[in-house]
């Protein structure tokens, strides 16, 4: 079900001061670049900000899995007691992400991203 890890996203309270920081600590800019999100592409993996999520809480900082077919790992994880936490969401270019939590109180994310290789 998953494949491994693929994105960890990071809750910011200023976007442009995170991006600014996070291009100095990394050495080069993101790839992906819009005031509702940040990407950038370490080795292969994404680390991304949003400025909607509150850093310090459960959904500040969220590891997202990567699978095949989200909706049916969405639903499988559900059946084994986990909790949505909000609905899946296409964020463009057929990438679908979305976030449970499981019986034990963590932010669980899942992606589908057909763009992602290993390097």
């Amino acid at each position: 079900m998953f494949q491994g890890l693929r994105t960890v996203i990071y809750g910011v309270s200023d976007i442009d001061k995170a991006k600014e920081w996070y291009s100095q600590v990394l050495g080069f800019p993101p790839y992906f670049d819009q005031p509702f999100y940040v990407g950038f592409n370490v080795g292969g993996y994404e680390l991304g900000l949003d400025p909607n999520a509150k850093p310090g809480s459960a959904t500040g900082s969220t590891v997202y899995w990567g699978v095949e077919d989200a909706e049916a790992t969405h639903q499988r994880l559900l059946e084994l007691g986990a909790t949505a936490n909000g609905v899946l969401q296409d964020v463009g270019d057929g990438i679908i992400i979305g976030s449970v939590i499981d019986p034990f109180g963590n932010q669980l994310g899942i992606i589908k991203n057909p763009h992602f290789e290993l390097k």
